[in-house]
């Protein structure tokens, strides 16, 4: 008689210990199932049988529960765009966007709180945008992730009109009349063929934290200012202007003949000819100046290093493994630039 209660194929597999199975199903996605197992014959082991079968029926449901939310996490979130707009993400870029508006902006989106109020960065976003008579849409988080292609939004996104870079005829400062002309040196960073996106912003951040004045980039080899750009730039992109040019060896002559002193980088002095190198720490700024940095992986090219008339060397801490003998290109920006703008603070200027 026992041996005709025969469980089910499934609750035998649980009661012989492999229970591990039903939750490894649930976790790798395992067909969904509301049927219940089917009922238990009764006899001397029913109560045994009954428990067994329970826990698989609590387990079925734990897999139907699972398929479904990451069914539902999978699910397509869109959101139609503006044509031509793009998507600010992270809260210093859309909060910045947002007070300053130097651009057109058309729409706010908020992750949705779970439970309870918004944190209050967001709150605060929310309010200004609609001060500004913005749409403010509080979406799933998935949305955003799509939104910004799953960068690190912080549960904000920021729907706003391109960035251009400006004119370099809107760069050039009114003259000093004739007490300061002894005292201002201005500072203008030029940005050769940059083309990594981080490192634009990273270089946008510097050089507004250290002081520059201008920060002028090569127009058609550069990456243009772009929602990764400003994030990278923790959104110092939406408050400091980024000029271009197309003729950056006729703009460094000009610039030369009006006085102004131009100074290249280099990773490798032994690589320089015709053109003095000079230690960073060594550097006297005793004029206006222009520091120009070249792209990742090339530096300046030959034509920008001939418009200079020193270059200017970070020398290294040890001797150098071969294949690390330069930095990022941001990090030596930094360098050079405290360097040079660490002279202003000692002068009192």
């Amino acid at each position: 008689m026992e041996r005709a209660l025969r469980l089910p194929r499934a609750a035998r597999l649980c009661r012989a210990g492999l229970r591990f199975r039903c939750s490894r199903g649930a976790e790798e996605g395992a067909p969904r199932s509301r049927d219940p197992p089917a009922p238990l014959p009764q006899g001397p082991r029913a109560g045994q049988g009954s428990r067994t079968g329970r826990e698989l029926w609590r387990a079925q449901q734990d897999l139907a529960r699972a398929g479904g939310g990451k069914a539902a996490d999978r699910k397509t979130v869109t959101l139609e765009r503006t044509k031509g707009s793009e998507i600010l993400f992270g809260l210093a870029p859309c909060g910045l966007a947002l007070s300053r508006a130097r651009r057109a902006l058309f729409r706010l989106f908020l992750k949705q709180p779970r439970g309870g109020s918004a944190p209050p960065l967001r709150a605060e976003l929310a309010l200004q945008a609609a001060a500004r008579g913005l749409p403010v849409l509080h979406v799933p988080g998935r949305a955003l992730d799509a939104l910004c292609c799953g960068r690190p939004h912080q549960g904000v996104c920021l729907e706003a009109a391109p960035l251009p870079f400006r004119s370099l005829r809107d760069a050039e400062e009114p003259r000093p009349g004739p007490a300061e002309s002894g005292r201002r040196r201005p500072l203008w960073l030029v940005l050769e063929r940059i083309q990594d996106p981080m490192n634009l912003g990273a270089l946008l951040r510097a050089a507004y934290f250290l002081g520059v004045d201008r920060v002028v980039a090569t127009r058609g080899n550069s990456c243009p200012l772009t929602p990764v750009v400003s994030k990278a730039s923790a959104g110092t992109m939406e408050v400091f202007d980024v000029y271009s040019t197309d003729d950056l060896q006729g703009f460094l002559k000009a610039k030369s003949a009006e006085g102004w002193e131009v100074v290249g980088t280099v990773s490798r002095p032994e690589d320089v000819e015709d053109v003095p190198v000079v230690n960073c720490s060594e550097f006297q700024w005793d004029k206006p100046l222009i520091v120009v940095i070249g792209s990742e992986g090339e530096g300046l090219s030959l034509e920008t290093q001939l418009q200079c008339q020193r270059m200017l060397a970070i020398p290294p801490g040890r001797a150098l493994h071969p294949g690390i003998d330069s930095l990022n290109v941001s990090v030596a920006a930094g360098i050079l630039l405290h360097s040079i703008c660490s002279q202003k603070r000692r002068h009192g200027d």
